[in-house]
């Protein structure tokens, strides 16, 4: 019997869309240990590995831009367009590389997060795209104007061609896929008991007392952790690894640990807008305190979402940078939906795709 093969294409933008594939890869792979992975993504192979347990090819391919971003809250709009005219001059030599790599490899299926040419690439293969998300690029750039809504045009087209969206919550329309079909949330699970974790890392302090600090992979350029020391009766959990030493601070540098790993114990996550950590802590029930963010189309919808559904804080960047860190002393206001999201959208979209590629074989 020939063994079925998916090619998950993935943007390298931050590291949230490598986590919630890399997520429904693994519930893919324990799904359906035969079916061959291929994640293709400029994302690093370790924070890869600390989502998918067993064997994978990682193909890195750049195929799309995202945002061009010095940290996870300063965007360079000028090198981002430049980076997109480039993949608009490329394109069809990398559709057909990629093509003759599905076809070589008898891939039966592209599903991808979220970048536009995975469509034409899967046209040119003759195998079907499905993709999944909460926003897509054209909706990102054409909110920037100017000449971006050229580039937001061309990437409507591609996701035009798109077979099958499974849709996220705390989303846009995503009126430029044909066809599409709302999910839970997506993410990881965690690996390590609060008793290993406790263990391992020293953590002594009560768990409303501690707080874990998370700004994805671009992280921030200058986190104020002077005002750790203010706060010398709680512990603060960080995966910066500039981070300083200080009693009160646990920094994790290995990299089997996840954030997610560290939710259950934590009494909040202090964090930007993501859709990925949200996400996860949305799926755990953990408060959510958020840096707000402007500029990027995708963050009043995540800041909306928490409202709705996590006990939550919004603090103005200046008041994280510069103030004097007070929100930690208050409550946070609770969700204004009394029920929750789904959660059960990793699994929905690994069953799914499982049984169209055992029946495929």
């Amino acid at each position: 019997m020939t063994r079925s093969a998916i090619y998950f294409a993935i943007t390298a933008h931050g590291f949230g869309h490598a986590v919630r594939a890399a997520s429904v890869a693994e519930a893919i792979r324990q799904l359906a240990p035969d079916i061959q992975l291929f994640l293709v993504t400029a994302a690093p192979r370790w924070l890869l590995d600390a989502y998918i347990q067993g064997d994978y090819i990682h193909r890195p391919r750049a195929l799309d831009v995202g945002v061009i971003q010095a940290d996870s809250l300063n965007m360079d709009q000028a090198a981002t367009l430049a980076q997109l005219r480039q993949l608009r001059d490329r394109q069809q030599a990398l559709i057909a590389s990629e093509a003759d790599f599905i076809r070589t490899n008898r891939i039966s299926l592209i599903l991808a997060d979220i970048p536009p040419l995975a469509a034409p690439i899967a046209a040119a293969a003759g195998v079907p795209c499905w993709m999944m998300s909460n926003f897509g690029w054209d909706f990102i750039y054409r909110d920037w104007g100017g000449e971006f809504v050229e580039a937001a045009d061309w990437i409507s087209e591609c996701y035009g061609q798109c077979d099958r969206l499974f849709r996220l919550p705390l989303h846009e329309s995503m009126s430029a896929f044909p066809q599409c079909e709302d999910v839970g949330l997506t993410g990881g699970k965690p690996n390590f008991t609060p008793e290993h974790l406790r263990s391992v890392f020293h953590l002594t302090a009560a768990r409303d007392r501690t707080v874990l600090l998370s700004f994805g992979g671009l992280g921030l350029q200058k986190i104020p952790y002077n005002k750790v020391a203010d706060f010398p009766d709680w512990l603060f959990l960080s995966f910066d690894r500039n981070a300083p030493e200080l009693p009160n601070l646990r920094r994790i540098e290995d990299r089997r640990y996840r954030p997610v790993d560290f939710m259950p114990l934590c009494d909040r996550i202090v964090s930007k807008p993501g859709y990925s950590t949200f996400s996860e802590a949305l799926r755990l029930g953990l408060p959510i305190t958020s840096l707000t963010r402007s500029g990027f189309a995708e963050s009043p919808l995540l800041l909306t979402g928490i409202q709705n559904y996590a006990a939550h804080q919004l603090i103005e960047p200046d008041a994280f940078f510069a103030g004097d860190w007070d929100f930690l002393l208050q409550a946070p206001t609770p969700p204004r939906q009394s029920t929750r999201l789904p959660a059960d959208g990793t699994e929905s979209i690994a069953r799914t795709t499982a049984a169209f590629l055992q029946a495929s074989r």
